[in-house]
């Protein structure tokens, strides 16, 4: 019997080879299918679970090694501390879109007239109290001369708005997840490593992993983390003060904070309405030395939250908040600026990549 040609053993090789890429390609789609409704709540959990890694380890050596009774004890008292505020603020925002969409599609949306004192400020009153005027006269006609240029972005920031509440509350199941993450941490970062390794080399891989985690640390903690304490912070003192749209003037907030824009963009006007229509000069002062107060805190907290070793320019992170949000929602906001530095990174690093000089032969000794 003559023994198979190498044409045609080749091409049954080949087509071996297609069959199990096709079987494994098949096996990953069927997986990704059935995770994808979880795609964003694990991502920030993870994310959560390795920014809060370095105060889990602390504890758990004051509790003697411990890890489970320390990853406990961060989640009791991380919803004790943001239960009540993240389920007012979701409350607010919603209730803020509903109203808000409601009123345009009614055209019963009004703005109340500016008080006359608005137009007695010193250099911006006059422009302050024409513009608020012809707000509160013809909002429908304002809006609609601004809505050809925002119409597109408008619907899809309004979509994604609309579930808030529930994204709130995704946030806080993440948050008990993050637990169970820093409970198996140590299994956790062996199997980062092995990843990284497998994929890079025994050389590159543990260096990977370091600089993911890093990454990883430094956009969730001196970006994420403090636009979403001065969210928090802001938001409870718009909410007592009555302003109308609370909820989306925190949620501005939060945008601002994450791309690294000012928040007096917000503040300020919400002191102006506060002083405008409030009776109490007392409680129109303590609201402004808030509201400053909350305006100025990423000066304390980013020195003590930020990350070092790690520059992600912030166009990087402005794209990830805006299309993370557009795309997802409030946890998109959340987890966009973070995978899209951790990407922008790991390319970045590609990139900087150089190969090990090779080493020259030694030369012949003489005899």
């Amino acid at each position: 019997m003559l023994p198979p040609q190498p044409e045609k053993l080749l091409s049954r090789n080949l087509l071996d080879v297609l069959i199990r890429a096709g079987l494994i390609l098949l096996l990953a789609l069927f997986c990704f299918r059935i995770f994808h409704p979880f795609l964003d709540l694990m991502l920030w959990s993870v994310i959560l679970g390795i920014t809060l890694y370095p105060l889990h380890q602390m504890l758990s050596r004051a509790f003697g090694e411990r890890p489970n009774s320390a990853a406990m004890l961060i989640v009791l008292v991380g919803l004790v501390l943001l239960l009540v505020p993240v389920v007012v603020l979701g409350l607010s925002i919603a209730d803020s879109v509903r109203d808000v969409v409601t009123g345009i599609q009614n055209r019963t949306l009004r703005v109340p007239l500016p008080p006359d004192s608005v137009a007695a400020w010193p250099v911006v009153g006059q422009y302050i109290f024409a513009f608020w005027n012809r707000v509160a006269t013809d909002f429908m006609g304002v809006v609609h001369q601004v809505a050809p240029h925002l119409q597109g972005f408008a619907k899809g920031l309004l979509a994604q708005a609309a579930g808030v509440g529930m994204s709130l509350m995704q946030f806080l199941a993440a948050f008990v997840i993050a637990g169970v993450i820093m409970a198996y941490g140590k299994q956790g970062t062996t199997t980062a490593q092995d990843i990284a390794i497998r994929i890079s080399g025994p050389e590159r891989g543990p260096g990977l992993a370091q600089l993911c985690t890093a990454t990883i640390r430094t956009v969730a903690q001196g970006v994420v983390g403090v636009a979403f304490i001065q969210m928090l912070w802001l938001g409870i003192g718009f909410i007592v003060m009555g302003i109308p749209g609370a909820g989306l003037l925190a949620l501005g907030v939060l945008l601002l904070g994450i791309t690294q824009l000012p928040v007096v963009l917000v503040t300020i006007p919400a002191i102006i309405y506060v002083f405008a229509t409030n009776d109490s000069l007392l409680v129109s002062i303590l609201f402004t030395v808030w509201t400053v107060a909350g305006g100025l805190s990423d000066n304390v907290l980013k020195p003590l939250m930020f990350g070092r070793g790690v520059k992600v320019p912030m166009p990087v992170i402005l794209i990830g908040a805006l299309g993370g949000m557009l795309s997802n929602g409030i946890i998109g906001l959340f987890v966009g600026p973070v995978v899209l530095a951790l990407g922008y990174e790991l390319f970045m690093s590609w990139v900087r990549e150089r190969e090990a000089p090779a080493a020259a032969p030694d030369e012949p000794s003489s005899p």
